[in-house]
């Protein structure tokens, strides 16, 4: 908790129990919605609204510290910011996993045939997962 509240800080993020909490979460998740986070945090904290959790999430994610994750036809989901990476969701279940995947190759034949300056890159990657194609 103290290295969490280090970070924090480091972001220029004040250090909030709400805070900690969402990064607790999501230390033990890996990914979450809002609304489950929602639900998950209530727990701790029965008063919190909505919007708190809003609130937190997009400071957290304007400074770094949190990545938000676009799913097709799904809530975004959240995670702590860490090495570039790539997500493969589950198109039955939902879940969802890092896989560690070089995209350099990628930026740089789109920087060719667009013209862009890439700066950024979120690729996502469809299927089903060994659960739910053996069930």
């Amino acid at each position: 908790m103290i290295k969490d509240i280090e970070l924090l800080k480091e972001k220029g993020l004040k250090v909030t129990p709400q805070r900690i909490a969402i990064v607790d979460l999501l230390k033990s998740y890996g990914h979450l919605s809002i609304s489950k986070m929602y639900e998950l945090i209530k727990e701790k904290f029965p008063s919190i609204s909505l919007a708190t959790i809003y609130k937190n999430l997009n400071a957290m994610v304007d400074n770094g510290f949190v990545n938000e994750v676009k799913i097709i036809g799904q809530d975004s989901r959240y995670e702590l910011a860490k090495a570039s990476h790539s997500h493969v969701v589950c198109k039955e279940c939902g879940v969802m996993e890092d896989i560690m995947l070089d995209d350099s190759d990628i930026k740089d034949e789109a920087k060719k045939l667009s013209k862009f300056d890439i700066q950024s890159s979120s690729i996502t990657f469809y299927g089903i997962c060994q659960k739910c194609a053996t069930s």
